[in-house]
């Protein structure tokens, strides 16, 4: 019921001996496409686009007052308080993790950051250069252990400064309880960072009251996956992370004043945006939380559960699948991962693209930490992979869902997984060794 909301839904692409198919787009996890409405207000606000801060002339002014806005619009969107939060416009929520982490060097000093074995690499590199590093658990069916989580906040004795963790699993789709994490973080005198990248675009949020001890210190997420394209991530943290010290980008837009000797720094956001912020990709982000707001984002989740729902219910009979969910539909987002028994992931990924149309991805989904405990690979295997860069390497296949995603094309794509699963050695010796496209 959303499908006329997206750029893109009719696009015709060759698949194999030349014949042009439908595209089914099944990789929303990585990137959405735009919204219409982005595109429109984006163009409309071309004529008027202009350089944001210090300039005076009537575009300048407009310009800036729609970037600043969008903080406002963003802190309202998450129940953020304009008071005590602070937004930063970054490059996308890489971009915005790795800047929280330079920037809370000097307050969290050599207290230890608390991350997890199911985070993107996103949220786990900027760390583990830094500080001092502890991990908490998963379980057998891959869920975050709360009893884990407990027992390493209390082994460490209230030297966690930070838990970070994912709100939404970019390889499972499972949902963390953010608001039961957060409280066991903050019992025991840590703040809790949620990356929101899989988690914003398709479930409700709410940032809590500053005062609650179900409060969300830090949240960061990206506007390319929320069907707005133009390359903005959003850091909302409070203002008070970034009263002292300085960015570890600095230059144009930073600074109140400098001569060779001093420097007088901008208060925050304006210290952490460093050169020419992007304009248009605020406009867009803002538009396409607009566009979320005006359908009832509980809606929009729930509709993508009943896509999650009808597709994991017709995968579990096709033969030779092996399925990385535990089928709790209300604990996840839209988001399904599994390989074919006897075939590589990357060769079922190539004949969904090349037989049906099917867009998926195949890979670790830069969570490997992540697939190796899900594929209950050793530390001693990985040793393998290590030494030896031509060894095939492990791997699932990935379906993720948007809101303009339908029943017609799961169906297209249970069909065909059907067919590759009774017919493994036929598409393994097809399309093994053939590339893509």
């Amino acid at each position: 019921m959303y499908r006329n909301l997206v750029v893109g839904k009719n696009s015709l692409v060759p698949i194999v001996d030349g014949i042009m198919a439908p595209y089914i787009n099944f990789d929303n996890a990585a990137t959405t496409p735009p919204f219409y409405s982005v595109l429109e207000e984006v163009n409309n606000f071309s004529s008027t686009y202009s350089s944001v801060h210090r300039g005076t002339g009537y575009k300048s002014i407009l310009s800036s007052k729609i970037y600043d806005e969008g903080r406002e619009v963003i802190l309202d969107f998450i129940k953020g308080d304009r008071d005590y939060h602070t937004v930063v416009f970054l490059k996308n929520t890489t971009e915005c993790i790795n800047k929280l982490s330079y920037r809370l060097k000097d307050t969290l000093g050599d207290k230890i950051v608390l991350s997890t074995y199911m985070e993107h690499h996103s949220n786990l590199l900027p760390w583990r250069y830094k500080y001092n590093m502890d991990y908490v658990e998963v379980d057998s069916r891959g869920r975050l252990s709360i009893e884990d989580l407990e027992y390493k906040l209390k082994k460490h004795k209230g030297k966690v400064g930070l838990v970070t963790v994912t709100g939404a699993s970019n390889v499972t789709g499972y949902l963390n309880p953010i608001y039961d994490i957060a409280k066991l973080a903050h019992k025991y005198g840590a703040k809790i960072l949620v990356d929101g990248a899989q988690l914003i675009p398709h479930h409700a949020f709410d940032i809590k009251p500053k005062n609650s001890d179900e409060h969300i210190d830090y949240i960061a997420f990206s506007g390319h996956k929320m069907y707005a394209p133009f390359g903005v991530g959003v850091l909302v943290a409070p203002k008070e992370t970034f009263k002292d010290g300085f960015s570890e980008q600095t230059g144009g837009g930073t600074v109140k004043l400098v001569t060779l000797n001093d420097v007088i720094w901008e208060d925050p956001p304006l210290k952490e945006e460093a050169g020419t912020p992007n304009l248009m990709g605020v406009v867009a982000l803002v538009t396409s939380i607009k566009t979320l707001l005006s359908l009832n984002i509980k809606k929009v989740e729930e509709y993508e559960k009943g896509l999650t729902k009808f597709t994991l219910e017709r995968m579990r009979s096709i033969p030779n699948i092996i399925l990385y969910d535990d089928i709790d539909v209300d604990q996840k987002v839209s988001i399904i991962s599994f390989n074919i028994e006897g075939m590589l992931h990357e060769t079922v990924a190539k004949v969904l693209a090349m037989e049906g149309g099917i867009a998926v991805r195949n890979g670790c989904f830069c969570a490997q930490p992540y697939i190796q405990k899900l594929l209950n690979i050793s530390s001693s295997e990985m040793e393998k992979y290590k030494k030896d860069e031509n060894l095939p390497r492990p791997g699932m296949v990935r379906i993720s869902f948007g809101l303009y995603n339908d029943h017609d094309e799961i169906n297209v794509l249970i069909s065909l997984l059907n067919e590759i699963g009774k017919n493994i050695e036929y598409y393994n010796s097809k399309y093994r060794n053939l590339p893509f496209y």
